[in-house]
């Protein structure tokens, strides 16, 4: 993607949790590699696991503090995403406010995302 593009976002409780969760980590962490995977009831679901280093072809965005790796393959679903964390008295989850997104399932575990098109890309920067 151009440097241009904005992929993802954080919030500032989303990147104290990862900051969080990274000073915990069992070994060095360089940031949060975030992606979509097809599966779930309503065909996708968001991935999260820790990155070590930037692999080939990654979208790297810094926000607030963090480092975000972002898997090539989910670049288009995930454009304009605003990654949240949020707590209520039953959970607390990271959440995708994904301009993308068009439905969810009701268990809240897969998404149906539409990937960006050329003619919906943001003009750039």
């Amino acid at each position: 993607m151009s440097a241009g593009f904005k992929v993802l976002s954080l919030t500032d409780r989303a990147a104290d949790r990862i900051k969080a969760i990274m000073a915990d980590a069992d070994r060095p962490i360089a940031g949060l590699r975030v992606g979509v995977r097809n599966g779930g009831c309503a065909g996708m679901s968001y991935t999260m696991e820790y990155a070590e280093a930037a692999k080939p072809g990654e979208d790297v965005v810094e926000d607030r503090g963090v480092r975000v790796f972002v898997d090539p393959k989910a670049v288009l679903f995930l454009l304009g995403t605003e990654m949240d964390f949020t707590t209520n008295k039953l959970a607390s989850q990271f959440v995708f406010n994904n301009p993308n997104q068009t439905s969810a399932c009701g268990c809240g575990e897969s998404v149906a995302i539409t990937p960006v098109s050329a003619d919906r890309l943001p003009a750039q920067a």
